[in-house]
């Protein structure tokens, strides 16, 4: 019921202030608005210190999460990054946000979100997944910190003050990038935004790592993030014989069911198709990127740029960069996805 909460507002809010890593970086660098950008590194910011709070105060242990394993490729989460960012470009938004634009009725969105799901499931499990686990099994390492707080404390600094400090300088640096940007601060509705985002993520943590929490019937520690739980969501719709609902499935739901209440509400719902077949094409391609990378990557744009930073993993970190590289490649230079030309549609 939290995770089903949870998607609930971040759908809402998705909708409302356009939450998006991908629109963010594009209007940054490609068109020169910054104001999307700091919207998402104000949540980056709140997300890392209200984290590493909880995890301080002994609320949450974040060490039983998937982004602190002590086994874990650079290459390969870089790589996975990397195919997610661009596919990101292509598909014109990440997952979290086809789940937004699909509750608004943009049936592109619909092609995009079965795609990641068969995608993912495939290199989860599927076809994909034996070339996978060789190339993890090949390239990983083992290391002894895996998180910054984890590296302080081989310098001597342990505790909650081990945590507290990196959490505070990086997520004060996001937050003060956020608010030195002019036209950001007159825009209340994207402080907003990311304010709510970032504490959603940390909500995420609470509701997996404290209200789960049973030893009897211990459920994995996690926060929001889509790749995996799209393609669990979708499996749970045509096999939920004997399965149960998870945090993730009950975010995937949240989230689209909050987009399209408030875009009733707002009316802005509005049904949207493909331009041509080779838009179509590319969305699919793109959302086929993300499924595969994001799985490599171990989470996407919310689940490594969100989620797995709050952590304040060094895996994330490496996952983090592949996306920026991959979406930047997207965005500009030689292998720059070209806009789509809009054919006029014949008269009847």
């Amino acid at each position: 019921m939290a995770g089903l909460g949870i998607g609930l507002l971040y759908g809402a809010v998705g909708l409302l202030s356009g939450f998006c890593m991908m629109s963010s970086l594009r209007g940054w660098w490609a068109d020169g608005d910054g104001r999307l950008v700091r919207t998402y590194a104000l949540a980056m910011g709140t997300a890392v210190i209200a984290t590493q709070l909880l995890a301080a105060n002994g609320t949450v242990d974040l060490g039983k999460s998937i982004y602190l394993q002590p086994a874990f490729s650079v290459p390969l989460m870089f790589a996975g990054g990397g195919l997610f960012g661009y596919g990101m470009v292509l598909a014109n938004g990440c997952g979290s946000r086809a789940l937004v634009l699909l509750g608004r009725g943009n049936l592109r969105s619909f092609v995009v979100v079965i795609v990641l799901a068969v995608a993912a499931e495939m290199t989860l499990k599927g076809l994909i997944a034996p070339l996978r686990i060789a190339l993890m099994q090949a390239s990983q390492t083992t290391a002894t910190a895996t998180s910054l707080p984890a590296l302080l404390s081989v310098g001597g600094l342990h505790g909650a003050p081990a945590r507290l400090l990196p959490a505070l300088a990086l997520g004060g640096l996001l937050i003060v990038f956020s608010f030195a940007h002019a036209p950001f601060r007159r825009a209340p509705g994207q402080m907003l935004a990311g304010l709510i985002v970032g504490l959603l993520i940390a909500a995420g943590w609470f509701a997996t790592g404290y209200l789960g929490a049973d030893d009897f019937n211990p459920v994995p520690v996690a926060s929001l993030t889509f790749v995996a739980p799209i393609a669990d969501a979708l499996q749970y719709v045509m096999l939920s014989t004997g399965s149960t609902v998870s945090f993730g499935i009950a975010t995937v739901a949240g989230v689209l069911a909050g987009s399209l209440v408030a875009a009733v509400v707002t009316r802005r719902f509005k049904l949207e198709g493909f331009h041509s077949p080779h838009h179509m094409l590319r969305s699919a391609g793109g959302a086929a990127l993300m499924g595969i990378g994001g799985v490599m990557a171990l989470g996407c744009s919310v689940g490594q740029g969100l989620t797995g930073l709050s952590t304040l993993a060094l895996p994330s970190f490496v996952a983090i960069a592949g996306i920026f590289v991959g979406t930047a490649l997207g965005l500009r230079g030689a292998l720059r996805v070209r806009p789509l030309k809009i054919e006029p549609q014949p008269a009847h």
